[in-house]
């Protein structure tokens, strides 16, 4: 089955993404950066940029990757709620690397004392002795969200 058709059927299944780069790494290389824009899923207003290394040749691209993400629209009190506030939160997007079962996920993470976004990207198979991974972060402060949160905070009575 051609890779392809593989990372876009595991794109389609796990989250939209838009190719909205591709940089040649040269003459004698069949490798490109590709960056790709992830919205989240569940928090409309984050759009993460994934830059990662694809071999148009290879059965297994390599796993270095990076990540930035940023808020890109409103992001609200209803939205936060929706996500999962566990330690190892929520994986927002996957896709395939290679046929041996190695992927490229992006975990998203709430930090909920410092009312903040971690989103973590990282490759699920060990590369020169280590799991490479990547880290941005998206604060919630003066956002619609953090507003909703604050007042939420003060109408909530203390216990002794």
């Amino acid at each position: 089955m051609n890779k392809f058709l593989i990372s876009s059927v595991l794109l389609l299944l796990s989250g939209c993404s838009d190719n909205v780069g591709d940089v040649s790494l040269g003459w004698f290389t069949t490798k490109d950066v590709k960056i790709e824009a992830v919205k989240d899923p569940k928090l409309n207003g984050v759009t993460c940029h994934i830059s990662h290394i694809e071999g148009n040749l290879d059965l297994a691209d390599p796993s270095d990757m990076s990540i930035a993400c940023r808020q890109t629209g409103a992001i609200t009190g209803q939205e936060i709620s929706s996500i999962d506030k566990s330690k190892n939160g929520e994986i927002v997007f996957k896709e395939s690397k290679s046929i041996l079962f190695k992927s490229l996920k992006i975990r998203r993470i709430y930090d909920v004392e410092n009312q903040t976004l971690i989103y973590l990207s990282y490759s699920t198979k060990e590369s020169s002795g280590s799991h490479h991974h990547s880290l941005s972060t998206v604060p919630l402060y003066q956002t619609a969200a953090w507003q909703e949160l604050q007042l939420a905070n003060k109408s909530t009575p203390v216990k002794n």
